[in-house]
């Protein structure tokens, strides 16, 4: 995911500022990019028609979000790439059975929030090219919310 598109132009370098990948490019799969305590994951597993994802899309897709999650015993917190993806969270925690109320928890980049399975959740716009070559969304506004998400994480 990512990998030799441009969203990944953007993200690659911004992880591998961080210390959270081995190099700055991640341009196909078996390039020997190795990524240190991060894991990507999607709330939807295909790309929908119009690139705007219908309700019981994501509705299916749940299951490889909860899927992917529950294998990360260590997870200590999640950056949400968008809209999408804070959303997405928060109706996975609540079909699990947490008390989320998601007017609570309103999406905006650079956002924390403390949710009741006690990880933070931290906003950011996705790193689309639509974001990135319109400048509303920055690598220093990117690294910032990495930063703080390695902070709350512990690192």
């Amino acid at each position: 995911m990512f990998t030799g598109d441009a969203s990944g132009a953007f993200l690659f370098p911004a992880l591998h500022r961080a210390g959270l990948a081995s190099r700055p490019d991640g341009s196909e799969p078996h390039d020997g990019m190795t990524l240190h305590g991060v894991w990507i994951t999607a709330a939807l597993r295909c790309v929908p028609p119009g690139n705007k994802p219908r309700r019981d899309e994501l509705t299916n897709c749940r299951r490889w979000l909860r899927h992917d999650l529950t294998r990360l015993p260590r997870l200590r917190a999640v950056v949400a790439l968008g809209r999408i993806a804070h959303d997405s969270y928060l109706d996975l925690l609540r079909a699990q059975g947490a008390p989320i109320v998601k007017a609570h928890h309103r999406f905006a980049h650079g956002a924390e929030h403390r949710l009741e399975d006690g990880l933070p959740l931290i906003d950011a716009y996705h790193v689309s090219f639509q974001n990135t070559n319109t400048g509303r969304l920055t690598p220093a506004m990117f690294d910032a919310v990495l930063a703080r998400a390695k902070e709350l994480g512990g690192w």
